[in-house]
């Protein structure tokens, strides 16, 4: 199994060589001087302002690895939708199967580590499964299987999947939780209060703040055994969430299974994206090239 690639190193650094660290929004400004380039293109390479763009279609590097497949066949181990769109406008044909794993099974501290944990359990998983069903790999073109997982970051937290609604609401919107505190006067002595004050503490969500998303991509070559992994981070800027949007997006349900109930892509939630730093598809859950570097060097 491979370390981190230059999508995520070790040193805490973007594949960009920006620290991770430095892309919160009171350094935004710091980002973009600090590149050395205007302004434009520095919002070319990291920042989708306002609406995110739609996914593009296949690069020309993308074409020539999508044009070698039909020396190999791939197996998206993922029932995500998302995950579909993207690998199949990169050009490959696919057949999908899930993982029936249960992802609360599998704890690690980091980001990073964790998902890098279940994409490896995910694989692990459906390879048992092929071979259970009697799957044997052809004598002439090998199977890529690619499996991936993905957790969004926020106050320091990981979160995933949301558990249900009321969850996804508090990801999105925010948690007031009441506190009491209680002040006494010379009276403590008997133990009588004299009065309560109830102070109202507010935890932040998405809306009109911002989130990481930490994404891995495992590709298992099932010919020759070969696995090679790595994760990709980016991060989301957003306006203010209206409450009726946000009740509009639960009602809906599909942020209810995606990691951490972040859906940009959704025309809902898109007109409130301020910026992104780092790849649409990233954010999506499978970076385009990564992915697609990934894939190489499993042929390899």
């Amino acid at each position: 199994m491979a370390g981190p690639t230059s999508w995520g190193t070790s040193d805490g650094m973007s594949n960009s060589g920006v620290p991770l660290s430095c892309l919160a929004r009171r350094h935004y400004a710091h980002l973009i001087s600090s590149c050395a380039v205007p302004r434009s293109s520095v919002r070319d390479r990291f920042c989708a302002v306002g609406t995110p763009p739609p996914l593009s279609g296949p690069s020309s590097r993308e074409k020539k690895m999508a044009s070698r497949a039909s020396l190999f066949k791939v197996i998206l181990g993922s029932s995500s939708a998302s995950r579909r769109r993207i690998l199949a406008e990169m050009g490959y044909k696919f057949t999908v199967m899930g993982a029936d794993i249960d992802e609360k099974e599998i704890r690690r501290e980091k980001p990073e580590e964790l998902v890098m944990a279940l994409a490896e359990a995910k694989a692990d998983a459906i390879v048992t499964r092929l071979r259970s069903n009697g799957f044997k790999e052809d004598h002439t073109d090998p199977t890529l299987l690619i499996t991936a997982d993905q957790v969004v970051v926020h106050g320091g937290m990981i979160r995933e999947k949301p558990s249900g609604a009321e969850e996804a609401r508090e990801f999105i919107k925010g948690l007031f939780e009441r506190v009491f505190f209680f002040f006494f006067t010379k009276k403590l002595i008997l133990m009588q209060p004299s009065f309560a004050l109830l102070y109202g503490m507010q935890f932040s969500g998405y809306s009109g703040g911002h989130a990481s998303t930490v994404g891995s991509v495992l590709v298992t070559n099932l010919k020759t055994g070969a696995r090679k992994g790595g994760w990709d981070k980016a991060e989301v800027y957003f306006h203010k969430i209206p409450e009726e949007v946000i009740e509009s997006l639960i009602k809906e349900g599909d942020v209810l299974y995606v990691a951490g109930g972040l859906m940009v892509e959704n025309p809902l939630t898109s007109p409130f994206v301020e910026a992104i730093v780092g790849t649409i598809d990233s954010i999506m859950g499978l970076p385009k090239a990564l992915t697609e570097k990934l894939i190489q060097e499993a042929l390899e």
